[in-house]
Parts: structure tokens; C-alpha cells; sequence
């Protein structure tokens, strides 16, 4: 009873100290480990829509850091950038990838609106399918070698290297290539490891993966296939989940489910447990729901459709299933409603101070149906033990323009082999580097 009971008071001042670092700031309601949940708004006929505009960075600015961090543009010019892997020479890939042209057919008005919107917030672009490798051989923190790596994929998004083979998850399958030190591109074409779930419709078409500390398995994330299962619960067959797959064998299972939307994946240096963050649903008010990171669990249920934020009951949704809602658990720490986190990576390295080491950077890709706007930066939770030990604190901001446009999402994030801080940041067309700054 003392540890639960000092467990339950450290939870306590975690939520508490959260609730006064925020409680002046509209935008960040929905944060910790314990979120205020207000009661749901009745659906509209009509979202609520409050686009960010894509507009031009001005000459001479970039993002900006926290005192005592420098931010420079690790490359430019790119196309779309939406992911990021690092290899083990210190080579850095993006993924430059966006919608596939086959994406959310059949959807209806709603689904025309949404393309609409999406094409003015930055993401109407077609897919350049292709990854390139960026290579900073002096060291100095800008990528001097920018080159087409793999070419004429489909909607690129995850990678993973597991010795000499490199995987790629395609929105429909993940492919491998054979992967040489120092090659700036590969010839080679690839092979399909296994087919992903995709379709006409494919709503979350993005898919990510990752490789098991002991390269034995790949995690691979699968987006849902609707906000609430409007398209029926047939359409969501084997999505809103995160898969294993055995490397050896190419067998596949269900790891977690009830995740509507996970993206980013990372495992947690003290713990050595799988995290994700979580897009949670949408339409049911500017608070609700918040999206999330949480440590996955084996065989475990996170509450989508019927439920969210564990087992709060979300009525939309008919017929109910109260067997899978009572097995629901809540996720581990609330990300704020809307704000479209999708990068995860935890510090593994050494360079940023003390507080940072272990914990977790979130790329905020930025809110399309809230207002006032959320996310649009990118964070930072502090843990210990394992767990989160604190309130959010921002990392990078200055995506938004003073009049609401967007000068950029982020999106992926990951430690460099210098133990910098790299965001792909898809409406500026840039990858950005945080790292301290040099005394």
C-alpha cells in the first residue's frame, strides 16, 4: 500500500503542477497524465473548420528554440518531408511523401471538403514517392549531400534498418532493399516483405514502423479507416492498431488495438517499452478529445471506436460493444485535443542538459477544426523511471504567423548521431535542427 499510495500522490502533484503551468493557456487544456475531460458537444451538421493557411516562411527567419538552443536549417528545398530515419554512419533519410492519389474514395461530400481543406493547410501536393538521404560530412549541422535515395515508391512513410536490409512502409506494404554503408542510392529494386491494409478508402494512409531492439520484429502502426467508424466496423479490419510482424518468418499479429490513428513510435531508454502517440477522433467539440502518448501494451485495447480517453463512451458509434468499452484502458498522458501529434522519439543521447535525457519529443503537426489553433510546434515531456515526471514544455515553435498562416508543420523527429534534435517540417519543405548552443 505505501507504493501505490506514493505513486498516487506523485500522479497527483504531476497533474497538479501541469494544471498551474497551464491553467492561463486556452490551448493547452487536455495535457498530463490525468486530463479534465469536458462533456461532448452535439454533432454538427458541419465540422468545425479553422484552416492554418500555407504561407511562405519570410527571408531571414527560422523556428525558434528555447534560450541556450541554436536552430538551423539542416536542409532545404525539400519536397513534402514527412519522415525521418537515421542511419548508422550518421546519414539522415526523409521521407518526401503525401496522400496517395487512390485516398478516401467514395467519401462523399464530406470527403471533398476534407481534400479541400487539406490542399489549403499545405497538404494538396502530390506524392513524390521517393526517399532522399541527407549527408553532413564535416559535422557542422547542415546536410552538404542532398540525393534521391529510393524513387518510385507509394507513399513512403515509415523506415527501418535491421542489419543489412532496409524496410519501408508503403501506405499498402512494406517493402526491403539491400542496403550498403555510404551508398547514396539504391539501385536495387526492392522486394515486397507484406502486404499493409489499404483499399479504396485508406483514410490514415500513413504507416509506420519500427524495429525491435533485437531486430527480430517490426512494429508497424495502422491508421483507422473513418473518424468513428462511419464507413462500418468491416472497413476497420486489421486498423486502428499497431501490428508486430516477425522479420524471419513474415507472420503478422494484432500487438495493440483501439488505437484510432497511432504515428510515431519510439522505445523508452529506462523502461525499454514501446511508446506511440495517438491522433484521437474528432467532432466532438474544441477540448475533446486529446490526443495522446502512451506505453503500448501486449494484446491490450486503447478504447476505439466505442470509447475514448479509456471507457468514456462515445454514443456516435452504434451498436456498442460494452464488453470491448470494460476493457479499455486510458493512455498514459494527454497530448491536448487537436493539436495532430505525430512524431515520438525519446533522448537516448548525451549533448542536451541533464533534464532531457530520457524524455520525449513530440512533433505537434497542428490543428485543421479547433479554435484558437493548437499544436503547430513541436515538445518536450521530461520522464523518470520510465514514466513521465512533468508538465509539457515547449521545444520549437514559430510555425504560425501572427495573422494564423502557416509557415510549417512539423511532423517526424529524431536524434542525430551528434545528439541534435532533427523535425521534417512538410509545409516549409525543410528539415530543422535543435542543438545547444555553442558557448
Amino acid at each position: 500500500m505505501g507504493r501505490f499510495h506514493t505513486r498516487l500522490a506523485a500522479a497527483s502533484l504531476l497533474a497538479a503542477s501541469i494544471a498551474c503551468a497551464y491553467a492561463a493557456d486556452q490551448n493547452a487544456i487536455g495535457f498530463g497524465p490525468d486530463p479534465e475531460l469536458p462533456p461532448p458537444q452535439k454533432k454538427s451538421l458541419l465540422p468545425t473548420v479553422n484552416i492554418a493557411p500555407a504561407a511562405s516562411r519570410p527571408d531571414g527567419t527560422k523556428p525558434t528554440a528555447p534560450a541556450g538552443f541554436d536552430v538551423t536549417a539542416f536542409a532545404t528545398g525539400l519536397d513534402h518531408p514527412r519522415w525521418l530515419a537515421t542511419l548508422p554512419d550518421g546519414d539522415v533519410l526523409v521521407a518526401e511523401s503525401n496522400a496517395p492519389a487512390q485516398h478516401d474514395e467514395n467519401a462523399g461530400v464530406k470527403g471533398w471538403v476534407m481534400k479541400k481543406v487539406m490542399k489549403r493547410a499545405g497538404a494538396g501536393v502530390p506524392s513524390p514517392d521517393r526517399i532522399m538521404l541527407l549527408r553532413d560530412a564535416d559535422g557542422d549541422g547542415i546536410a552538404e549531400t542532398k540525393t534521391v535515395f529510393i524513387d518510385k515508391l507509394h507513399s513512403p512513410f515509415g523506415m527501418a534498418l535491421v542489419g543489412d536490409e532496409l524496410y519501408v512502409a508503403d501506405t499498402d506494404a512494406i517493402m526491403r532493399f539491400k542496403y550498403h554503408a555510404g551508398d547514396t542510392n539504391i539501385t536495387e529494386p526492392g522486394e515486397k516483405f507484406i502486404d499493409l491494409p489499404a483499399g479504396p478508402i485508406n483514410h490514415h494512409w500513413t504507416k509506420n514502423l519500427i524495429a525491435s531492439p533485437d531486430g527480430k520484429h517490426l512494429y508497424v502502426t495502422v491508421g483507422s479507416n473513418s473518424n468513428v467508424a462511419e464507413n462500418g466496423i468491416d472497413a476497420e479490419r486489421g486498423r486502428a492498431a499497431i501490428m508486430e510482424v516477425d522479420i524471419a518468418s513474415g507472420q503478422s499479429r494484432l500487438f495493440a488495438t483501439g488505437l484510432r490513428n497511432p504515428n510515431g513510435m519510439s522505445w523508452q531508454p529506462q523502461s525499454g517499452a514501446l511508446w506511440t502517440v495517438v491522433n484521437e477522433r474528432d467532432e466532438l467539440g474544441n477540448d475533446l478529445v486529446p490526443d495522446y502518448m502512451t506505453s503500448v501494451k501486449d494484446g491490450a485495447f486503447y478504447g476505439w471506436p466505442y470509447s475514448y480517453y479509456g471507457q468514456n463512451v462515445d454514443n456516435r458509434v452504434k451498436p456498442q460493444r460494452a464488453d470491448l468499452v470494460q476493457s479499455a484502458i486510458p493512455p498514459d498522458y494527454a497530448l491536448g485535443s487537436h493539436t495532430a501529434s505525430l512524431g515520438l522519439t525519446f533522448y537516448d543521447a548525451k549533448a542536451f542538459p541533464q533534464r532531457y535525457w530520457n524524455g520525449a519529443f513530440i512533433g505537434q503537426h497542428g490543428s485543421w477544426n479547433r479554435k484558437p489553433h493548437s499544436g503547430y510546434k513541436v515538445i518536450f515531456v521530461p520522464f523518470a523511471d520510465g514514466t513521465p515526471s512533468g508538465p509539457p514544455e515547449d521545444i520549437l515553435t514559430g510555425f504560425l504567423s501572427p495573422d494564423g498562416h502557416a509557415y510549417g508543420r512539423p511532423v517526424g523527429v529524431v536524434v542525430d548521431h551528434s545528439g541534435g534534435l532533427l523535425v521534417a517540417d512538410d509545409v516549409g519543405n525543410a528539415v530543422w535542427r535543435v542543438a545547444p548552443a555553442k558557448q
